[in-house]
């Protein structure tokens, strides 16, 4: 059984599947991943330089991020190009590392779950969410930016109120402390379930 966690910066989905790992429970880090398939993926790399340019990976055939940042950022149709090449491979690169882990379930963490198709990858769909203002403070705890650049990131992301709709589990994160027992209780749950599954197949 696959499960999809999912957040806005700042929320604290990274801790909440770092609680999920603490238990055992086999956790695929999406956003890392597309960065390793980016560099080492030599289908997505042949994918990228073709519609980017030569510039997109430095002569010693590292991903040139700045070059690649400043193609997309400012232009939305290559942004959906590249995605339409990314999303794809880390799909199957998920189900391929899926189908290897041996824990009950797994758990998909991706910031942008929803945006990149990956929902229909997992069998159920977590989202973390926080208030506002306390998210603007930790990313600028955590990345020691300004609160603007924190909001231009914030405003590109789905809202709370979307995730919190369309996802089967919602996590409210004010203190760490508590999120010990809501994992907990999501890890029984999704046990449960996982064991359920297998029984019925």
């Amino acid at each position: 059984m696959k499960i999809g966690i999912t957040g806005g910066i700042g929320s604290g989905k990274s801790t909440v599947c770092r609680l999920f790992a603490q238990r055992g429970i086999a956790v695929y880090d999406s956003d890392r991943e597309a960065k390793r398939l980016m560099t080492e993926d030599a289908a997505l790399r042949a994918a990228i330089s073709a519609r980017f340019g030569a510039g997109a990976y430095t002569a010693d055939g590292a991903l040139n991020r700045g070059y690649l940042a400043s193609r997309v950022f400012t232009d939305s149709e290559a942004l959906a190009d590249l995605d339409a090449l990314v999303h794809p491979a880390v799909k199957a690169d998920f189900a391929a590392w899926a189908a290897r882990q041996l824990s009950p379930y797994v758990v998909l963490e991706s910031a942008i779950l929803f945006e990149a198709g990956l929902e229909h990858s997992v069998d159920r769909t977590v989202a973390v969410v926080a208030p506002f203002e306390l998210r603007l403070e930790r990313t600028c705890r955590r990345d020691g930016c300004d609160r603007e650049s924190v909001l231009r990131r914030m405003a590109a992301q789905l809202d709370d109120d979307t995730l919190r709709d369309r996802a089967d589990y919602c996590v409210v994160n004010i203190r760490e402390e508590d999120l010990e027992p809501t994992v907990a209780e999501l890890d029984r749950r999704f046990t449960l379930e996982a064991h359920h599954r297998r029984h019925d197949a």
